[in-house]
């Protein structure tokens, strides 16, 4: 017996020692568990992570042991997990019906429920499924090939068993409800599942974040949040609590092409998280060891903080906002990729298409467009009124600045 009690001696110390550590997260610990969640959840073994899939699954699974291992509760429909099957009609010019109980694609949300006795709960969400092997949606253009989607978006996922890791030990007057989503790439499948067979009462939420494709920091630390005209309370708060330098660039509309969108079109207040459009996105590239994972510590650590000044605050008053809708219209496009992150006058480059009008004109990544035709570009939304008024076969001049330096050159859409 002593023999087996000696043996056993330094595992029940190593036990003892990390229990007597257990309390709110450093840097240090945070940037070790978003590497291992990241690391696994964008692995070549989970396939890619589409909706239905085994690797989707095996992500679902991963996720609710993280849960449980954090002590939140399980507040899906089967434990953690809410399962939704969508049927996606044979005429493309029909919407598929999410929440059908006949055949079709079954992906499964992955919900936890952190109690701080309140009357309120805010959601905090992100959604794990990507592309799969590429198909429709995918942005690559060789052979069938794993989209591993570690910004898109395994950086969201981490971030939100981060930020539960933190929460875990904080003093707040909400409840936090945790999701994971499935299906986002598909049309926001799991979301508007979520929001139209909620597992809590809605009208106790408070306000929704989102955080999609979180984990690129650029060297400029651009972070965009977006919804912040869906609150009067939001915008109040963004910049005193801006501790690491981060240079935002706010957005006041609650409509976009992630979850966010539909808690927003449940009139709650939502603020969406992104770190910046790059050359890997939708493609097998998006790879682990291309996240900065340094940045996303601090992008977590700035949600947090966001979530502590907003704790005093009343239930939060919810502003509609000018979406997507109201945008100009346009048929034809220069194919450069623009800069959202950017927040000087005009509408900086951030990449060039090949064989589009852009690229024909001597365009490069980094121009930034101040004239197209006769309309002065100030920004994103007038790049685009100053876009809509061309059809395909017109010409027009650009100018742009390189460097320094105006230069003008003549497009032909």
């Amino acid at each position: 017996m002593k023999l087996k009690v000696l043996k056993f001696l330094p595992i029940l110390v190593f036990a003892l020692l990390v229990g007597s550590c257990d309390g709110p997260p450093s840097d240090e610990s945070l940037l070790t568990s978003l590497k291992k969640d990241i690391g696994f959840l964008a692995a070549d073994e989970r396939g890619g992570r589409a909706i239905g899939t085994d690797g989707e699954q095996q992500a679902a699974e991963y996720l609710a042991e993280e849960f449980e291992t954090l002590g939140l509760q399980p507040m899906g429909t089967d434990g953690f997990f809410q399962e939704f099957t969508v049927s996606k009609p044979s005429n493309p010019h029909e919407e598929a019906v999410v929440g059908t109980d006949g055949a079709g694609i079954t992906g499964r949300n992955v919900i936890a429920y952190l109690d701080k006795k309140a009357d309120k709960t805010i959601v905090i969400g992100a959604h794990f499924d990507h592309l799969g092997m590429g198909g429709q949606g995918s942005l690559h253009r060789g052979d069938s090939a794993i989209h591993n989607g570690a910004d898109d978006n395994a950086s969201g996922t981490a971030a939100l068993l981060a930020l539960a890791k933190i929460f875990k030990y904080e003093t707040l007057k909400s409840n936090i409800i945790f999701v994971a989503f499935s299906g986002e790439e598909n049309g926001l499948w799991g979301s508007n599942y979520f929001v139209k067979n909620p597992t809590l009462d809605l009208k106790t939420v408070n306000y929704m974040i989102n955080m999609d494709m979180v984990g690129r920091l650029n060297e400029e630390k651009s972070l965009a949040i977006y919804g912040v005209g869906t609150s009067p309370s939001f915008s109040k708060v963004l910049n005193p609590i801006n501790a690491d330098s981060l240079k935002l660039v706010p957005s006041e509309s609650g409509v976009g092409p992630s979850d966010h969108t539909s808690f927003y079109l449940q009139d709650l207040p939502v603020l969406h998280f992104f770190t910046g459009q790059h050359a890997d996105y939708h493609k097998p590239s998006d790879d682990a060891d291309k996240i900065n994972y340094e940045g996303l510590v601090k992008v977590v650590r700035y949600i947090s903080r966001l979530v502590a000044e907003l704790n005093a605050e009343p239930k939060l008053a919810f502003t509609k906002t000018k979406d997507s809708s109201d945008s100009p219209r346009f048929t034809v496009s220069m194919g450069v990729v623009p800069d959202y992150l950017y927040s000087g006058k005009g509408m900086r480059v951030d990449g060039v298409s090949e064989g589009k009008p852009a690229q024909a004109a001597g365009l490069q990544k980094g121009d930034v467009v101040l004239q197209l035709g006769d309309s002065t570009i100030v920004d994103m939304m007038g790049y685009m009124r100053a876009l809509s008024v061309f059809k395909k076969g017109d010409s027009t001049q650009v100018v742009v600045e390189r460097a320094g330096l105006k230069i003008a050159a003549k497009i032909k859409f």
